[in-house]
């Protein structure tokens, strides 16, 4: 899997995280709702992984140094003008 591949499936997941962040916000008894969100951020924390031992990292909390910010930026794209 490329990084844009797992870039855009962090995205998904991330997505999905916030739209359930949302439900619970007034739903919060919703047990099966939070075992969901639950399930998604293990697998956005997987992914983020996978994609940081590959790439770079994607948050200063992560990064080592100030090296993240040599990596290009969440709006740079390989191609534009």
């Amino acid at each position: 899997m490329n990084s844009k591949m797992l870039l855009d499936k962090i995205s998904a997941v991330e997505f999905a995280m916030w739209e359930l962040h949302l439900y619970l916000d007034t739903h919060p008894e919703d047990l099966e709702s939070v075992k969901l969100y639950n399930n998604y951020k293990e697998k956005r924390d997987c992914l983020v992984d996978e994609f940081e031992s590959k790439y770079y990292s994607l948050t200063s909390d992560n990064a080592q140094g100030i090296c993240w910010i040599k990596n290009p930026w969440p709006w740079e794209k390989e191609g534009c003008i």
